[in-house]
């Protein structure tokens, strides 16, 4: 009964989904159960005694199946409370077709995805700056490089962990968490989450797709796709129709 009443206060805080409920519920009532059958029986068989071990065994089994659900389905991480102002910056003089690319892929990475900030980078030039801006410069480092090498996305998914953090305080200091997904071997899109862990498969999977795309508009606009440096910044991020 010890082992119930700390899974129960175990558990008692948690919102836990209606499965997870169903079998805590039942191995507490089969628990139950088997030390009321226990105690009102007339006489403690060696039957009756394999049968009640049992019996106990697949309840408790039960009531961890419900402990871990929580762990197998863990509570998505809290938002952060990141310092920036919201602004686009786009490089001047890009051809149209760039500059109409840049601008609906950025705007659906920050609308469709946890995206909180974003910069795309070619030849060196940053193209564009968009979402949540802070006062540095973004100047890629061994991470970047190390995403280009492997020719595939990098995911930071706590940045804590990572002793190269200090490489992403130019894109936005606080970043909870970072995806570098290159554009061949001439660039990177970089990304900055809300929370800790927010980027899902999915997101990843557009993000690359989308730069597949991105890269061969870049390439085929040849010197042209460089522009010139991103101007200042605009006040507030512009909606698809601005872009």
């Amino acid at each position: 009964m010890g082992l119930v009443c700390r899974l129960i206060h175990a558990l008692s805080p948690v919102a836990l989904p209606w499965p997870a409920r169903v079998a805590l519920g039942t191995g507490i009532g089969a628990l139950l159960l088997v030390v009321l059958n226990q105690t009102l029986a007339p006489d403690l068989t060696p039957s009756l005694e394999r049968a009640s071990v049992l019996a106990g065994a697949l309840a408790v089994g039960l009531m961890l199946v419900a402990a871990l659900w929580t762990r197998a389905v863990p509570d998505a991480a809290a938002r952060a409370e990141l310092q920036g102002r919201e602004g686009l910056q786009l490089a001047g003089n890009l051809p149209e077709a760039v500059a109409e690319e840049l601008g609906w892929g950025s705007q659906m990475l920050l609308t469709a995805t946890p995206a909180a900030t974003l910069v795309v980078l070619w030849d060196g030039v940053p193209l564009l700056r968009r979402g949540l801006l802070g006062g540095g410069m973004f100047q890629p480092g061994e991470l970047c490089q190390r995403a280009r090498a492997k020719a595939s996305a990098i995911s930071l998914v706590d940045l804590r962990l990572y002793p190269g953090r200090a490489e992403f305080d130019g894109l936005l200091e606080g970043l909870p968490s970072v995806v570098v997904q290159p554009l061949a071997q001439r660039g990177w899109v970089v990304l900055g989450g809300w929370s800790a862990r927010c980027f899902s498969r999915s997101d990843l999977q557009w993000l690359e797709g989308w730069s597949q795309r991105l890269t061969a508009r870049l390439a085929a606009a040849g010197p042209a796709a460089t522009g010139c440096p991103a101007g200042p910044a605009v006040a507030s991020a512009p909606g698809p129709q601005d872009c």
